[in-house]
């Protein structure tokens, strides 16, 4: 199992990223996967989640209205569109999926808002 963020970066305030995480070693299409992040000096959070289909997701609170995580099974790829980006959305993101009751993470990708 693999996963692999891509994606991150230095943005203004204001400014959009995608993030983008390519799953191999498994049939993603099978499983429910997340993002979570981790800003300096604080515990793992979990960001906005996806059902295997897509066809339900959820987000945190911080981040809704502003945040979308979709994702492309054909390409067993999961994304999470971040816009309105503020400074307190700095963290590194990771990937997560839960698979056969083991959580597997990729090695995160850095977003850094500020001007």
């Amino acid at each position: 199992v693999q996963l692999v963020e891509s994606g991150g970066g230095l943005v203004q305030p204001g400014g959009s990223l995608r993030l983008s995480c390519a799953a191999s070693g498994f049939i993603a299409a099978n499983y429910a996967m997340s993002w979570f992040r981790q800003a300096p000096g604080k515990g793992r959070e979990l960001v906005a989640a996806i059902t295997s289909a897509g066809g339900s997701t959820n987000a945190a609170d911080s981040v809704k209205g502003r945040f979308t995580i979709s994702r492309d099974n054909a390409k067993n790829t999961v994304y999470l569109q971040m816009s309105s980006l503020k400074p307190e959305d700095t963290a590194v993101y990771y990937c997560n999926v839960l698979l056969r009751g083991r959580n597997y993470w990729g090695q995160g990708t850095q977003v850094t808002v500020s001007s």
